[in-house]
């Protein structure tokens, strides 16, 4: 066993930001989004997870490849090279949709302890809360880095639990290679939240900021602002890095459909409104351990992306404000950065207190990301394309097709949607 951990070790000190992000993609709320979606279509999403591996692979690559050649997050290179309410828009849209999520993250984790260890509901909400806000303050980013990796491992128990009920392969081959779209409300909203879940724009912000974290860490520059020398060996590595992170975020994304469409559609159980409810009902139908598993992975992915949702918030508003940025970096050298983290945490600590209800938040906070990544994706094309930003490292034209690709359907998607919501 001791031998197979350190394996793993050595494989996670090989990967980057791109694992840290694909992981984060698979938030406790991203759980809830594909549960739903499974217990109420069965295998019929199941062609999204297929269909949007290689879209994130290239968006996020994009990313990358603007924080490693500019030497500044998104917002930062939108600051330098776009209008003001272009970049009011982009943070202010990714502000809310983080905080929401956060609460929605926090009170899912919190539902999901309680549910495994007793105690009050609360207690753990403020626990859960005040822990995540220490660990990105105190841990130093190297070992905080590593952290977030192993954290991201726990969600292959949807792997294990996917196997542990009886699934119809046939069924899930022909759903998943044929896509089936209904044009109805119910469906296209489910899909919108299912697209804003997966390609996500605090995905897009923390992955750039974090490949000039490493660039930090690693010596290439001093601090974020500055413009590194890179080599095209490391723009390949990335974009492994990248396409390893994106497969595994899919993959979980699928066999998370796999398990509830199996157990909960199967059995006519058409409407969940928390992923508790998803992990609770598979208990008579998969055994118990299914249900544990599936609540650990909540909870496990949970400690992992709320640092992820808040970090980009924190990165976002920092460059947008010219306040001192970066996880890398002591309390003391970067104050209202981790304040900004601290206080996006607490706001989702308060959502809860004041007992919103969070899973309607989070339903809103998926069709808002889903909405604000469209403008976003079209910002991204056109900035990895630029060669003030970039350099000689821009986008591929097989890359550039597939990102437009992505930005044509989820924009159609969502006019399809305002357009059965007004008429």
């Amino acid at each position: 066993m001791r031998n197979i951990l350190s394996k793993i070790g050595k494989k996670l000190k090989s990967v980057g930001p791109g694992f840290i992000t694909g992981a984060a993609d698979d938030d406790p709320s991203g759980i809830a989004t594909y549960s739903i979606a499974g217990a109420q279509y069965g295998y019929k999403m199941g062609w999204l997870a297929i269909f949007l591996w290689p879209a994130m692979v290239v968006i996020q690559e994009m990313c990358g490849r603007i924080g490693m050649a500019s030497g500044r997050g998104l917002a930062g290179v939108i600051k330098k090279y776009h209008s003001k309410r272009l970049l009011f828009m982009a943070v202010s849209l990714l502000a809310i949709a983080n905080i929401i999520n956060i609460g929605a993250d926090l009170g899912i984790i919190a539902a999901s302890m309680q549910m495994i260890f007793g105690l009050k509901f609360y207690w753990w909400l403020v626990i859960i809360s005040i822990l995540i806000i220490l660990m990105e303050i105190i841990i130093p980013y190297k070992k905080y880095s590593g952290i977030l990796k192993w954290l991201g491992l726990s969600l292959a128990v949807y792997i294990i639990t996917a196997f542990m009920v009886k699934q119809n392969w046939g069924e899930i081959a022909f759903n998943t290679f044929i896509p089936q779209i209904e044009f109805n409300l119910a469906y296209i909203m489910t899909m919108i939240g299912f697209l804003g879940t997966t390609i996500s724009p605090y995905l897009f912000f923390w992955q750039a900021s974090e490949e000039v974290e490493e660039e930090i860490i690693d010596g290439e520059v001093k601090d974020f602002g500055s413009k590194p020398n890179i080599r095209p060996m490391e723009i390949k590595e990335m974009g492994r890095d990248t396409k390893v992170g994106m497969l595994f975020s899919n993959l979980m994304t699928f066999f998370i459909i796999l398990t509830t469409a199996a157990t909960l559609h199967a059995n006519g159980i058409l409407n969940i409104e928390t992923p508790q409810q998803a992990a609770l009902t598979l208990k008579p139908l998969a055994g118990d351990f299914a249900y544990i598993l599936f609540a650990v992975g909540i909870i496990g992915i949970g400690w992992q992306s709320i640092p992820v949702l808040a970090g980009s918030v924190g990165y976002a508003l920092s460059e947008a404000f010219s306040f001192k940025e970066g996880l890398s970096k002591k309390f003391n050298k970067a104050k209202m950065f981790y304040a900004i983290i601290a206080l996006a945490t607490l706001i989702g600590l308060g959502m809860n207190l004041l007992q919103i209800n969070i899973m309607q938040a989070l339903y809103y906070a998926a069709v808002i990301n889903g909405i604000a990544a469209v403008p976003l994706i079209a910002i991204i094309i056109k900035l990895s394309d630029d060669e003030r930003i970039v350099g000689r490292f821009k986008t591929k034209k097989r890359s550039r097709i597939i990102a437009w690709i992505t930005f044509g359907f989820m924009l159609v998607s969502v006019l399809i949607m305002l357009w059965q919501i007004i008429f």
